[in-house]
Order: C-alpha cells, then structure tokens, then sequence
C-alpha cells in the first residue's frame, strides 16, 4: 500500500470522527442527513454508521418512519460523552491511518485532548496499537506519482479535467472527465471518472497529461468509489476467466495452485485421493504456462486446447533440452 493509499484511509477515518461529531452535536441523523452534510453517498454514509457501531462506539439505528442513527444515552456537544471502552474502540479505528499520515495524526492528537483525562492514556495506547508499513520487505515506500496528488485535488475539489491519455498501442486522445475518484491497486494507480460516454476507467501511468478546467461538476447522485470499484474488479475478473480448465492434483498441493492464481483456482470436488479444481484465464496457452511447471503431478481433464498447448510446450522443452544428460555423461 503506497503513502496515498494511506492518506486516502486517513481520509475515512477522519470521515468517521467527523460522523460521529455531528451526531454529537444533533442527537440523531439519518444516513441521508449525514451524506448532505459531508457530500459523500447516502450508501456511503450508511456503511460509516455501520463502522462506528461495529467498533463499539455507542451508535444505533432507531426503526421507525423518523428513525435514523442515534448515539445511545444522548452523548452530545463533545467527545467527553464517549466512556472509556467507546474512546478505545474509536481510536484503534483511527489510528492504524495516522501512523503513516501526518495530518490524521494531528488530528488524533486533538482528538486526545478533548478525551476527559481518565481516558488519554488509553486512547493514545489504542491509537499506537497497530503501525502500517507499505513498503515491501528490501524496498522502500513507494510515492505516488505528483499526477496522482494532482488527481486527488481535483477530485476533493470536483473539478473537471482535461485529460491526453493513450491507451495500449492507440494514438493519444484528449477528453474532459469528471474525476469521480481514484484507486490504488498492486501499485498501480487508476481514475475513475464520468465523461461523455459515461463512466470510465483510466490508468494513471497512461495519462500524458492532465490540466484542471477549473469548471465545477455535480457527483452524480448515489456514486460510491468502492462499489464502482468491486464492480469494476468483478467485470475485469470475468474478461481475465475466459476460459476454465479441469485439473486433478494431489490435494497437500493444492493450497499452493490457490495462493498463486487466487481467485483463478476453485476446488469442485474429489476423485479418489485427488482433488478436482478449476483453473481460469483467458486464453489456453495462459493456462498452459501456470500449469506446465507441476508436470506430471497435475492431470488436465479438459478442454483439449489447454491439453494441446501443454504438449506443445513439452515438445519445446524436449527439442531445447535433449541432449543435456548425454553431453553430461
């Protein structure tokens, strides 16, 4: 995870605290309350309602047609209305973000005085409890390119931007989006924003250039970053599992084909002393490659164009390597 994944998990956090301070100051509000308020999707919304009450911060939904969220016992005006065991539970939420973000930790340490002072010295050790590390162990952390700060700005501001992008091999093209949001995923960085044709997906490290209109936009109405994210993913991962092969193998060795390929691998089943899965990609020569390194200990069942292309990487192999053991002898 790179330092603006961080910032961008602080950003939720602080989202969190700045929920449960307006339901301190009014009592109670509605998911849509909270989504005007601080301009994110009522869904949004709901799922941080949702996060507070599962840390164990005071906050229930209240049925009815007036219901709504409520904190429980009427805490209101500041963060002394918060008992010991509440204080805890929110910072342990807080906090992982503030260890790699320097504005969350300042937060925090405001947050720590506002606390009644029985509770600090606990707040501050649950704040402190878990540290994120991004960087990957023989590297350093990785900083995001200045074109994805840029993005960001424009995406907290809503501004529109004009964009000269080139797609694999194309020629590049100029377009105005509205920048809707941006993900981090395996380092490799991405802006989901509206444009003329509707919402669309770019790659950052495709991006030439990207100027600020200065135009304002209008998030469109009930948008949320992370489901249009799992809805992209899910689309993705479809194209990426075109095609399915059969493939018997022992079943100690199964747990290693599953953390290799991921969601690529599914056990469907037993035969005899061996396990039956199913291995995707979206061509067979890809399944070829992931399979032909277990050699005889895998089976493939089906289809005949992945039993194909393994025979005839097989063949290759054969023709490159025949003479190996004869020379050494």
């Amino acid at each position: 995870m790179s330092s603006l994944s961080a910032t961008i998990g602080a950003m939720r956090a602080d989202r969190l605290v700045a929920v449960l301070l307006l339901m301190q100051a009014r009592g109670r509000v509605t998911a849509a309350e909270v989504a005007e308020e601080l301009e994110i999707s009522v869904a949004t919304a709901r799922r941080d309602l949702e996060a507070l009450s599962t840390a164990g911060i005071p906050v229930y939904p209240q049925p009815g047609r007036n219901g709504g969220w409520q904190l429980v016992g009427g805490a209101r005006t500041d963060l002394s209305g918060l008992t010991a065991t509440e204080a805890q539970a929110l910072f342990l939420l807080v906090g992982p973000a503030a260890s790699i973000a320097p504005d969350a930790k300042a937060a925090l340490r405001k947050l720590v005085r506002a606390l009644p002072a029985t509770f600090r010295e606990h707040a501050e050790a649950a704040a402190e409890a878990v540290v994120i590390d991004p960087a990957r162990w023989g590297e350093h952390a990785k900083q995001p390119p200045e074109l994805v700060r840029r993005l960001q700005d424009t995406v907290v501001r809503r501004e529109r931007v004009r964009l000269r992008y080139t797609g694999r091999g194309r020629t590049p093209t100029e377009r105005v989006v509205d920048p809707l949001g941006l993900v981090d995923k395996d380092d490799i960085w991405y802006l989901i924003a509206w444009t003329a044709k509707g919402q669309r997906t770019f790659r950052i490290d495709r991006v030439l250039e990207a100027e600020p209109t200065g135009e304002s936009f209008v998030r469109p109405e009930g948008f949320d970053l992370s489901t249009a994210w799992a809805e992209i993913v899910e689309r993705m991962e479809e194209r990426r599992s075109g095609l399915t092969a059969t493939v018997l193998m022992d079943e100690r060795h199964v747990w290693v084909m599953q953390d290799r390929l991921g969601r690529n691998c599914a056990v469907v089943g037993t035969e005899g002393d061996r396990v039956r899965i199913e291995v995707t990609a979206p061509t067979p020569l890809m399944i070829a490659q992931e399979l032909a390194g277990w050699g005889g200990s895998i089976e493939v069942l089906d289809p005949p164009s992945v039993q194909a292309e393994l025979a005839r990487l097989g063949r290759e192999l054969t023709q490159r390597y025949a003479g190996v053991d004869q020379e050494r002898e």
